[in-house]
């Protein structure tokens, strides 16, 4: 190897460090799930960051041996953090030590409350790009760039407790696409392919909002879950997107794909006590949809 080719590859390594220390600089101070059911999840922390096992905290934690507001951590100025456990039952503790009063954090610091134990990240730390990864890589369909079912599924069950417990409203939208079996048969799967990856995309650039959770429920099957949204909104939204979908030239090898959907909507109300309750009133309505004659939305009907 000459040295000209040293220098190159020298070159390359400091530009990717460079590159990895800025993003990392841009990340905020987290707490990184270690162990258990959510190993590997990464709370991101705000001015204040609270946990337990109610749904309205920051970070829901329903697990044996956490109480219902558990720990608060608050921001302390250029980038510093302190917690504070809040009156649980069996305490918070750092580093294996059960804290008193307010402590500060530490880089690399234990935070143990139940069975769940969570490590603290600082601003900036290069080692949460690596989880950021590994979390990215769990919970995306690798497809279509979406959320995959089993984000989904958990997502749905917490934000249904939040809209028992506060009543805000919640609406949830499925999409079906209309003879996609056909569509295989007729033009191949790649052309399938095409279609859902491009279908998604439409979806997500014209009416997936920051806090909507849009996913890839399975096949040619997509949700989106709609937070602080009521049914009419949710139907509105919905009848966009499929008048989106139905105009869309799909075009696969110089011929125009025939691309259209299915969709139902319905919301939290008296009588969803779970993720699944929500998802199957959705459900009902897609296949209200179908019956139809396809290519439409309906609402869920008691």
């Amino acid at each position: 190897m000459s040295s000209d080719d040293s220098t190159i590859i020298i070159t390359d390594i400091r530009a990717a460090l460079q590159s990895a220390e800025k993003e990392a600089g841009e990340k905020p101070a987290a707490l990184l799930v270690v162990g258990g059911d959510l190993n590997g999840t990464i709370f991101d922390l705000g001015e204040v960051t609270t946990a337990g096992r109610n749904p309205d905290n920051t970070i829901p934690l329903e697990f044996n041996g956490i109480s219902r507001y558990h720990f608060k951590i608050s921001a302390t100025g250029e980038g510093s953090f302190s917690i504070e456990d809040t009156g649980s039952k069996n305490g918070t503790f750092v580093n294996n030590t059960k804290i008193e009063g307010s402590v500060a954090l530490n880089k690399g610091d234990m935070v143990k409350l139940g069975s769940i134990a969570m490590k603290y990240l600082p601003k900036g730390d290069p080692e949460r790009l690596t989880y950021d990864k590994l979390q990215l890589e769990a919970n995306t369909d690798r497809h279509t760039g979406c959320y995959n079912k089993v984000y989904f599924n958990n997502a749905i069950d917490l934000e249904v407790k939040k809209s028992k417990l506060t009543g805000t409203p919640l609406s949830l939208i499925i999409f079906d696409l209309d003879h996609f079996k056909k569509l295989n048969d007729n033009f191949g799967h790649d052309a399938g392919d095409y279609v859902l990856k491009e279908g998604a995309q439409i979806i997500r650039s014209n009416g997936v909002r920051e806090n909507d959770i849009f996913a890839r429920y399975g096949g040619e099957e997509f949700v989106i879950l709609l937070p602080k949204t009521n049914l009419k909104q949710a139907f509105e939204i919905a009848e966009r997107l499929r008048r989106l979908l139905e105009s869309h030239d799909f075009m696969y090898d110089g011929q125009k794909l025939p691309v259209a959907a299915s969709i139902g909507v319905a919301d939290y109300r008296p009588g969803v006590a779970t993720g699944t309750d929500l998802f199957k009133r959705a459900d009902s309505a897609v296949y209200k949809a179908k019956e139809a004659g396809r290519n439409q939305v309906q609402f869920y009907r008691e």
